[in-house]
Order: structure tokens, then sequence, then C-alpha cells
């Protein structure tokens, strides 16, 4: 039986700057305890990112949180900074319609 926490997945960073962010250098779950800053992300069956957490000394700092189209295409992108809320909306083309 998995648990949430063997559901997650985690990166030492971050390429590019379109969405969905794209996760680099993943590290072994035993590794965490010598880092301070990373990232931890869960995928669907399909290895699309479902959400991603910067974690900062054990606490969220950023999260993305990522829906797609049947298809495939991203649809949508929530990110949340602290109290900061970013709702990106995409069309069937993958092009961002709202920010």
């Amino acid at each position: 039986m998995s648990t949430e926490a063997d559901d997650y997945r985690y990166f030492l960073t971050y390429s590019g700057v379109g969405l969905p962010l794209n996760l680099m250098s993943q590290l072994d779950p035993n590794d965490l305890n010598n880092r301070n800053t990373y990232f931890r992300a869960r995928f669907d069956g399909a290895e699309r990112l479902l959400i991603c957490e910067k974690l900062v000394y054990g606490e969220v700092e950023l999260s993305h949180t990522y829906e797609y189209r049947a298809e495939g295409g991203l649809a949508r992108a929530l990110i949340v900074m602290g109290e900061d809320e970013t709702e990106v909306l995409f069309d069937e083309n993958g092009k961002q319609t709202m920010a």
C-alpha cells in the first residue's frame, strides 16, 4: 500500500519560463535531509505534472497546480505564492488566454 508521500517525486530545480514547469535533476527522497530548498511534485499516469511545490526550510513557498484537456494540452494553471494567487488559462492551441 502506498502513502501520499510515496506519490511525490523530488527535484533540485526547473528550466525554462513556460508552463508547466520543466523539473530537472531528480533527487532521491533519502537526500532531502541535506537540502534547504527543493521541489516536490506529483504526476498523473501520463507523466503530466499535476502539482509542484517549492519547499524552503520545510515550508511551501510556491505552488503550481495544473489541469489538462482530454487530449493532453494544458488548460489551467493556478500559481500560489504566499497570499497571492494567479490563475492562468490556455486555449486549445496552448496559447495563454488569461493571467
